[in-house]
């Protein structure tokens, strides 16, 4: 691997815990710094999700949408977090719930 390569991924490692220090299932995908605001597109990495109706357990993707969460400032910069979080269906046919979010805990 390149030194140059290896850095980057270094970096982004440590954005990921410094921005999202306890937040496990959440991948930093890109960080823009300029002089008025910081840009972070991030998304949820979680592999499933219980259903909040019946409990059951889903792996299955049903589609996926953006969240754009407000925070407060930072360094004087406005910060713009773009989250992209996963919907998910319920397995339980008996269930009749339709698409659920996953939820980022932290």
């Amino acid at each position: 691997m390149r030194p140059t390569v290896q850095l980057v991924e270094e970096v982004v490692l440590r954005l990921e815990e410094l921005l999202f220090p306890s937040i496990a299932d959440v991948a930093v995908l890109l960080v823009d710094v300029n002089d008025e605001a910081v840009h972070i597109e991030a998304r949820s990495t979680v592999i499933g999700a219980v259903c909040p109706d019946c409990g059951g357990w889903s792996r299955r993707i049903h589609s996926s949408y953006l969240r754009f969460p407000t925070d407060v400032p930072s360094g004087g910069r406005r910060v713009a977090l773009c989250l992209r979080v996963r919907r998910f269906l319920c397995p339980v046919i008996s269930c009749g719930r339709g698409p659920s979010r996953n939820s980022c805990q932290g």
